[in-house]
């Protein structure tokens, strides 16, 4: 085959390649345009759009142009043929220091390439957990990274082999080797560069914070939005420089057949030059490394608090500086050989210099801390890192938004009556027996009506009830009140995973299994007889009520929208689905029988058109579409129809909480509609939260999370329908979304634009209440005395759920806050101290009204014991009558779940609440068996919560088919300390 066929068929094939990535970049494009229009948010793909092509041009050109014009110089400037031996230059370097060098050199360049090659896999298979910009830090190329991934090579065999491999083809064809390794990098960074689109915006249009950090004096908005971008810019600069120069030296040294001669003659003058230029500006960036360190400290760990301590200010600082300043000296020497290469009279050599500031670099900062630390400030921490531990608590308490936390004493009394219950009536009816886990599991036996239905989550919410009520006995005049009552809602949405294989064909999929329909609703605290869930809305309808969703009275179907109750947006739904097509969906099964219908919201982006067709197949990889006899003119595709997914891509530069939960609400839709489709009326909601995010705040302690500043500033709705999301400010002091609305002033509206009906079922996100309440268990220690002591470190208490222990979560309750005037919907958490079990305080979570977001924070006396949650497990497990009981029921064939215990505050005492679920082997369905009730020196086991507070209560002659069990004296003693 000539050379001429070759060539004529390599060039045909990148012809063909070309011609593929082209149509590929440009189905990519017009199917995000069209989905981010068919939502109203065509101006944030438009801003992103530009801000990533403008980065990744800039990146891809300066790293290529930088790389490869350096490489055409140095193919001028090396040597062409192997230099005679008395003809070389100053600097001869042997075989055995030749492959010294060039192994070094080849190792770093490899260890280099791998850590930005890992950097690179982050950003283009980024983690399962949302990872926002805004809370992500690059791992700077240091030399610890360095030695991080030397070990990581030594611990894997095959990667070493790779190593060495890549060493060797290197050194046998540098030329070809580099170039390549030029244009990945430059590719590589270019996509680094551009994912990064966030952080540059942030950057132009940062807020200040209006507070300041104690050590430098910058406000806390530079941290927040300037010193990513440098971080940014100092990793995009080494990666550029340090390859340059490593690539520059390899072309040099390899030149002249050095190798093959045994020995390299010497740099000629045009190449020293050449050196001289690519080490100033590689030593201009360490210089710039160095000088950014310094702020590195406002996140130190290294002492015994988050921040910059005692060494860190006296001795870190310093040495920082002067390696700043020593690396820009040097930078300025190489700078000044490169542009004038005569020698001076008395040159000073550049080996003495970098060796006395590696010297300086090891003293100063890797012995002389250690020292100071261990000699200076360790014999007396607390006088030296008192005001620094000031600082820290301060700083982590306003980065967490502890600081409006209003803390009181809960003084528990032991005069909880009869009377005083009746008084709380609304908040014993809303105690929570059912958790969330039996009830999904007897839901997906008693309503799921199909295999490929599901119940992926239950939420807690309240709702506000009708109750009609006979004025007079045998008269139909009723007096018409409502009711809050705490509720579990739960969406059956459709599992296409759950559809039997051999029907998971392509019409299946995409056509016909479009959709879940309908929801359940069931009171948190009440039963049928039989111990199942009791149900206010279940099923699907037949006869003359096919379709609806069935209500448990006229008051519940008055007061709760039951109608339209399809989900085509869910959290399941992460399959796309063409709609009104020829061929109709599934709706809902109806007996033997299945119900049609054909989909005509809003959510649908067209591809009736040939044209759309073909891009769109591109697009999903989905080349059946081009081939189906099933598309209409009026066909649309419906895609990332998971929620997060969905409003992640509009919105990355947010955290979203992990639970969104569903709301049904007669809402006018049009009010979340930016397009000009008329959207279709639905009563499914969505609702989540978004929070702003940050790991940059100063002295702030981060603790298990990845990020030290969060305000739950946005709360997102998605039309479980039509699809649309619509974002509304919450937290509007916040700078983050300050910054943000700035940037996108059309997508968040305010929080008064929020439906009543919806807005009424927001709630404080357990995301946020974990992530503040992890931090208080430190930081409600103001002291720093006490803070350094750890005195009262606080700690999330256990439970017993099933038959395994694990932490307590935070739980919704309806109930009555000391001092307030009616029950609300709080979240609560309660804590105890480390190595104790007794209750030590808990933390409220206000979401009602005009009180959301408060929280209070009630402590107990430290001299009194107030029984935690794992005395009371153990109380109850170590009853011989109720323990007797529970082992006859786990040896009958079925196993007994002790679910989630619940303290009750109602007004000055505390009742203790726990359910017991009976689950059989051989059918899986729980059902609420007893109910366990504990208050000061009685336990309780009854069928019901009613039966159990009597027999906590009866008075004497009282009959009760309750469990009673008095706790004995020495059960109630302290433990011993």
């Amino acid at each position: 085959m000539s050379s001429k066929v070759v060539g004529w068929l390599v060039k045909s094939l990148l012809l063909v390649l070309g011609v593929i990535f082209g149509l590929d970049l440009l189905a990519h494009f017009i199917a995000e345009f069209a989905w981010f229009e068919n939502l109203g948010y065509l101006s944030v793909f438009q801003t992103q759009l530009v801000v990533r092509m403008g980065l990744w041009v800039f990146a891809l050109a300066s790293t290529g142009g930088y790389l490869i014009g350096n490489l055409v110089l140095a193919r001028r400037w090396r040597y062409h043929q192997p230099v005679d031996i008395d003809k070389t230059e100053p600097g001869t370097l042997k075989l055995a220091q030749l492959l010294l060098v060039l192994v070094g050199l080849s190792l770093l360049l490899a260890s280099l390439l791998t850590h930005i090659g890992q950097v690179i896999i982050q950003f283009w298979y980024p983690p399962t957990e949302i990872a926002t910009s805004s809370s992500q830090s690059l791992q700077q190329f240091t030399f610890s990274a360095t030695t991080h991934v030397l070990r990581h090579w030594l611990q894997v065999p095959w990667e070493l082999l790779l190593v060495a491999g890549f060493t060797a083809f290197l050194l046998w064809h540098p030329g070809f080797v580099l170039g390549a390794i030029a244009l990945c990098l430059s590719l590589g960074l270019g996509l680094v560069v551009s994912n990064h689109w966030t952080t540059i915006l942030a950057f132009m249009h940062a807020t200040p914070f209006k507070n300041t950090d104690p050590l430098f004096g910058h406000d806390i908005g530079f941290y927040v939005f300037v010193l990513p971008l440098w971080e940014l810019l100092r990793f995009w600069l080494m990666g550029v420089t340090l390859t340059g120069f490593i690539s520059i030296a390899l072309i040099y040294l390899l030149a002249g057949d050095s190798l093959s001669q045994g020995r390299f003659p010497g740099f000629t003058l045009p190449q020293k030059r050449h050196l001289y230029g690519l080490s100033g500006a590689l030593a201009l960036t360490l210089a710039w490394g160095f000088w950014l360190d310094r702020y590195s400290l406002l996140y130190s760990t290294q002492g015994i608090l988050y921040g910059a301590g005692y060494t860190d200010v006296t001795v870190d600082l310093p040495t920082k500086t002067i390696l700043s300043w020593g690396a820009a000296t040097i930078a300025v020497v190489f700078l000044w050989r490169a542009a004038f290469p005569r020698p001076a009279r008395r040159p000073v050599k550049l080996s003495w210099i970098l060796s006395f500031y590696v010297g300086i670099a090891v003293v100063a900062g890797l012995i002389l801390p250690r020292g100071v630390q261990a000699l200076v400030v360790q014999p007396n921490e607390l006088a030296r890192e008192e005001s620094y531990i000031e600082k820290s608590i301060q700083l982590t308490r306003a980065a967490f938004d502890l600081d409006t936390i209003e803390t009181e004493t809960f003084q528990p009394k032991a005069d909880l009556t009869p009377a005083k219950l009746k008084a709380n009536d609304s908040t014993l009816r809303n105690i929570r027996l059912w958790d969330t886990r039996p009830l999904l599991e007897a839901n997906r036996q008693l309503q799921r009506i199909r295999l490929y239905y599901e119940f992926p989550s239950a939420d807690v919410d309240r709702y506000t009830l009708k109750t009609s009520q006979p004025v007079n006995s045998g008269k139909e005049s009723a007096t018409s009140t409502t009711e809050k009552r705490q509720v579990l809602v739960a969406a059956r949405e459709l599992d296409y995973g759950n559809v039997p294989p051999e029907a998971q064909t392509w019409i299946n999929q995409r056509l016909i299994y479009t959709h879940g329909y309908g929801f359940t609703l069931s009171p948190v605290n009440t039963a049928e007889t039989s111990g199942l869930p009791t149900y206010f809305i279940k099923d699907i309808g037949a006869g003359n009520n096919e379709g609806t969703l069935q209500t448990a009275t006229p008051d519940i179907a008055a007061s709760i929208p039951i109608n339209l109750p399809r989900i085509y947006f869910g959290e399941l739904t992460n399959t796309y689905v063409m709609t009104r097509t020829k061929v109709q969906e599934l709706d809902y099964p109806s007996g033997n029988d299945n119900r049609y219908n054909t989909y005509d919201g809003t959510g649908g982006v067209a591809i009736g058109a040939w044209w759309q067709r073909g891009l769109f197949s591109l697009y999903l990889r989905d080349w059946q579409m081009l081939f189906t006899q099933n598309f209409t003119p009026q066909t649309e595709v419906l895609f990332r129809r998971q929620i997060k997914e969905r409003v992640e891509e509009l919105a990355p530069f947010l955290r979203f909480d992990s639970n969104p939960y569903l709301v049904t609400a007669n809402v006018d839709v049009e009010a979340f509609n930016r397009t000009d489709k008329p959207a279709v009326p639905g009563t499914l909601f969505w609702v989540i939260d978004a929070y702003t995010v940050s790991n940059h705040y100063p002295y702030s302690d981060p603790g298990q999370e990845n990020f030290n500043y969060i305000r739950n500033s946005v709360k997102v709705v998605v039309d479980a329908y039509n699809g649309s999301v619509t974002f509304y400010s919450v937290d509007l002091n916040d700078p983050i979304l300050k910054t943000w609305r700035q940037i996108f002033p059309q997508m968040f509206q305010p929080l008064a634009a929020m439906p009543p009906s919806l807005r009424s079922h927001t709630r404080y996100p357990v995301d946020l209440f974990r992530a503040q309440s992890q931090s208080l268990l430190t930081y409600h220690m103001t002291d720093p005395q006490v803070f350094y002591n750890r005195e009262d470190q606080w700690r999330v208490p256990n439970e017993i759920y099933g038959e395994k222990s694990q932490l307590v979560q935070p739980y919704y309750l309806t109930m009555k806050l000391p001092e307030a005037e009616k029950e609300e919907f709080i979240l609560l958490y309660p804590f105890t101290p480390v190595r104790r079990n007794n209750l030590i305080a808990w933390l409220a979570a206000r979401s009602d009204g005009e009180n959301y977001g408060k929280r209070l924070l009630y402590q107990f006396p430290k001299r009194e014991l107030i029984f935690g949650p794992e005395q009371i497990e153990a109380l109850i497990n170590q009853d011989p009558v109720i323990s007797q009981r529970i082992s006859l029921w786990n040896r009958q064939g079925s196993r007994v779940i002790q679910g989630n215990l619940l303290i009750i505050p109602i007004e000055d005492s505390l009742l203790y609440v726990e359910p017991l679920y009976l689950e059989a082997e051989a059918n899986s369905v729980p059902i609420l068996a007893r109910v366990i009730v504990v208050y000061e020196n009685k336990i309780v086991m009854a069928k019901t919560l009613d039966q159990g507070l009597a027999g906590i209560f009866q008075t004497n002659g009282q009959e009760t088919e309750a469990i009673v069990r008095p706790v004995e004296a020495e059960e109630l003693a302290p433990p011993a300390s």
